[in-house]
């Protein structure tokens, strides 16, 4: 499979009236085995086409400009699925990288990943930290890859560090605040997610940045992620343009409660 996508950006937001738009979009991919199963096909064609979509989603992010953009590719507990499913998905990311990691430098956009890389296949560990290391040095969209990830894993490794550092004497137990927290978390350094989409229909954050979607919007989309295009992605945008973001606050009209 070779990419065809040209990544570029080009902020065009006026054309669907967007009144603002979010500097950091999460994208939990749900639907692919469900589009599949659907029209006869095996669950893995599903993934196949989330893999075009993905690349769709990246270019559109760009164009929209859209500063982070977090998608949830594989998470700690995926590895429960059958292993001839988990080793398609293995398959596809490896693919994914090593077909369009050099239009992804072209286009300045630098990738990160999230997760735990403990015990993770050592051929995995050493493409997802190529990946980075090869666009560590681009300064456009940040491309968050979340791989092997889970938020309550994520906060049992965060605990630990803050552990560490009690036991050092670096930090005071009844001196620990959100910051410190935070600083800890795989997104440490990342702005935390002003909107978060999940396709597929499912109405939930399946253990997705639990900690950082304290004010994050939500939009629920219908649409299986192998049909997310272009224009569902700008529903999406222009659901978020048209909340009104009180952070437990009134509302910009003084009427909110």
């Amino acid at each position: 499979m070779t990419a065809t996508v040209e990544f570029e950006a080009v902020d065009t937001n006026s054309d669907i009236g967007l009144l603002s738009v979010p500097r950091h979009v999460a994208i939990i991919m749900d639907g692919n085995g469900r589009w599949a199963q659907r029209r006869g096909l095996p669950r893995t064609e599903g993934h196949r086409r989330g893999v075009k979509t993905l690349r769709e989603a990246v270019k559109h992010a760009q164009k929209r400009g859209i500063s982070y953009l977090t998608l949830f590719s594989f998470s700690s507990e995926n590895w429960s699925r059958p292993q001839q499913e988990v080793s398609f998905l293995m398959a596809l990311l490896r693919r994914f990288v090593y077909d369009d990691l050099k239009d992804l430098v072209k286009a300045n956009v630098k990738v990160r990943v999230i997760g735990s890389k403990e015990n993770l296949d050592k051929s995995m560990l050493t493409l997802l930290n190529d990946a980075e290391q090869k666009t560590a040095h681009c300064t456009g969209l940040v491309l968050v890859i979340a791989f092997n990830y889970g938020a309550r894993d994520e906060y049992v490794r965060a605990a630990r560090k803050l552990a560490e550092r009690v036991e050092a004497g670096e930090l005071k137990a009844a001196d620990i605040g959100e910051d410190d927290v935070s600083a800890c978390l795989d997104t440490h350094e990342m702005p935390d997610p002003d909107l978060i989409v999940r396709t597929g229909g499912e109405q939930r954050l399946s253990n997705f940045l639990l900690w950082q979607a304290a004010y994050a919007e939500f939009y629920f989309a219908p649409t299986p992620w192998p049909e997310f295009d272009s224009g569902a992605f700008d529903d999406a945008l222009l659901a978020f343009s048209n909340r009104d973001r009180r952070y437990g606050g009134l509302s910009s009209d003084a009427t909110g409660t």
